[in-house]
């Protein structure tokens, strides 16, 4: 039996402007349901990059921001210190058929130090991986 490579697309965002952008993007194709996802990195013993409160408040905003665009799309918070692993997890346990999101540039030497999330994304999931073009100004 065919799947449907949108009938449960998990869209990754970071902040207001990706969730924007992202959504703005992804409202010009068709899905049948869409979980906007935002990971606030966190634990194992190191330090959080924001205090839960802030972190917890960015994710909300963001999804507000996307759900202008995409009204239906429902949100998902989940915490974990790597956010690639996190993301395909989380696609994981709510049977996505596929992960798309909106690359987020940068020069390649950042996306090496930074080990290129995208890139990880794409050989990583066990699930198709969709990359949305940039937003048209």
């Amino acid at each position: 039996m065919m799947q449907s490579l949108t009938n449960h697309v998990v869209v990754p965002v970071a902040d207001e402007e990706d969730a924007r952008a992202t959504a703005t993007v992804l409202d010009q194709y068709q899905f049948d349901r869409v979980t906007v996802v935002h990971i606030i990195e966190k634990g194992e013993g190191v330090p959080d990059k924001l205090a839960l409160e802030q972190a917890e408040s960015r994710a909300a905003d963001a999804f507000d921001m996307f759900q202008e665009a995409i009204p239906e799309a429902e949100d998902e918070i989940t915490y974990s210190r790597d956010v690639v692993s996190a993301i395909i997890n989380t696609a994981e346990e709510l049977e996505a058929s596929s992960i798309a999101f909106r690359p987020r540039g940068g020069n390649r030497l950042v996306q090496f130090l930074s080990g290129d999330k995208a890139l990880r994304l794409i050989t990583e999931s066990d699930r198709p991986v969709i990359a949305l073009r940039e937003e048209k100004r």
